[in-house]
């Protein structure tokens, strides 16, 4: 049986200012020895940009991001208020928006999107 370990959680609100604090966060509860440091970074970058931007968590809602451990993988994990329209990579080489989530899809191992009733959270994880 698989263990997670929660390294910890950031409670952020949907503002542009939010995504550095993300990254600070990534790079303060990692450690600057790890090796999944860079990607992980990156990554918390793109999903914060996402959720303060796109999701119904903009103009200052909800949004958190949670670290976990397990099976030398780092989980990433960032809930927001949801919105209508479903988060998924733009494969259009013309395309505005979704590069974040092409991101997303080529650094990670694995990627997913959970609905929930008041939340959609979107997670990968990033193996080390």
């Amino acid at each position: 049986m698989t263990t997670s370990k929660v390294l910890g959680s950031l409670d952020l609100i949907g503002a542009v200012a939010s995504v550095p604090v993300a990254r600070a966060f990534v790079r303060e509860t990692l450690g600057a020895t790890h090796p999944a440091l860079d990607d992980v970074t990156l990554l918390a970058s793109e999903l914060t940009t996402n959720a303060v931007l796109h999701s119904d968590s903009r103009d200052g809602g909800p949004v958190r991001l949670t670290l976990a451990e397990h099976d030398h993988a780092v989980r990433l994990t960032v809930t927001d208020t949801g919105s209508a329209t479903h988060p998924r990579p733009n494969h259009d080489p013309c395309g505005e928006h979704g590069r974040g989530l092409l991101l997303v899809e080529g650094i990670s191992q694995a990627w997913g999107v959970t609905n929930e009733a008041t939340s959609r959270s979107v997670w990968c994880e990033v193996k080390f």
